[in-house]
């Protein structure tokens, strides 16, 4: 394998990059790796998160203010960007829920918003894809849909005989869900704030944790040290000004003490068509030494 490799995140909305892996993905940039962040919808329908930016023109004008933010974030990360074009579905709230609205991502079939994905992944021809689980991260409709799209996605591009219009196969070599928000992780931290003096975040948060919700920490086969990157994730976050609040808990623990209890960010490894010993610190083990493809 040539020493520049290929990675491929696939995320449902502007935002969910720089929450979820990108730490990761700003270390292997570091290292002279390709990065691409694939988002599936342009999250038209987000609420506006950060009351600073609940203004009447930002309201207007939702869709193009999210793409200017995703565009200063892809520059902060180092990574390339593509929009696979497909429109935010909302979280829906009540009880019951209401119906999804009409032509929206999570009720676009399959065989529609497969081919984009699988055109994406053949002509960046990354070798390591990472996306959410059969959970979507949380349960929300785009993530769940996400997850549908890169698992087909994934199985189909190295397929010459499936969506030959898409370009010539190109198959990944590794697939990773992306865990970043274990029970494991908010107890190392919460306890580590209370020692300090500090107030935690996360007190509410985890009184409230769902018994039947348990943890995913156990499915975490990959840990990738990142801290010194925690800060280029901070800055990415906050380029999404609509949806991030600076003065929110996302920001209230200090660098220096995630970076000493919890220095990494976390995958599951589900696919693999190359030899990697488990658990691993590196989505790439396996695929350094292999001959160039």
């Amino acid at each position: 394998m040539s020493e520049k490799l290929r990675l491929m995140a696939v995320h449902a909305h502007p935002d969910d990059e720089s929450s979820k892996g990108a730490a990761t993905m700003a270390k292997y940039v570091a290292e002279g790796h390709e990065v691409m962040v694939v988002t599936c919808t342009g999250g038209e329908r987000g609420d506006i998160l950060n009351p600073a930016m609940d203004r009447p023109e930002v309201t207007a004008d939702i869709a193009g203010v999210r793409r200017a933010e995703m565009a200063k974030a892809a520059e902060i990360l180092g990574v390339e960007h593509r929009w696979l074009g497909f429109v935010d579905s909302g979280l829906p709230e009540g009880d019951p829920l209401p119906p999804l609205p009409e032509g929206c991502f999570a009720l676009v079939p399959l065989e529609e918003s497969v081919p984009p994905l699988v055109k994406a992944i053949r002509e960046f021809r990354p070798h390591v894809v990472i996306t959410y689980d059969e959970n979507g991260g949380y349960p929300h409709p785009d993530h769940i849909r996400c997850h549908e799209v890169s698992i087909a996605a994934f199985d189909a591009a190295g397929e010459p005989d499936l969506h030959p219009e898409a370009g010539e196969p190109w198959q990944p070599l590794k697939l990773y869900y992306s865990h970043g928000f274990s029970r494991a992780r908010l107890v190392a931290i919460h306890e580590a704030l209370l020692e300090r003096g500090l107030e935690s975040p996360y007190a509410e948060w985890l009184e409230n944790w769902p018994a039947e919700r348990g943890d995913l920490a156990h499915r975490v086969t990959s840990r990738v040290e990142c801290a010194e990157y925690f800060e280029v994730r901070d800055a990415a976050l906050l380029a999404h000004a609509t949806q991030i609040d600076p003065n929110s808990r996302w920001f209230a623990v200090p660098l220096d003490l995630q970076r000493t209890v919890w220095p990494y960010e976390e995958y599951e490894l589900v696919r693999s068509l190359v030899d990697s010993t488990l658990p691993e610190d590196d989505l790439f083990s396996g695929l350094r030494e292999k001959a160039a493809l």
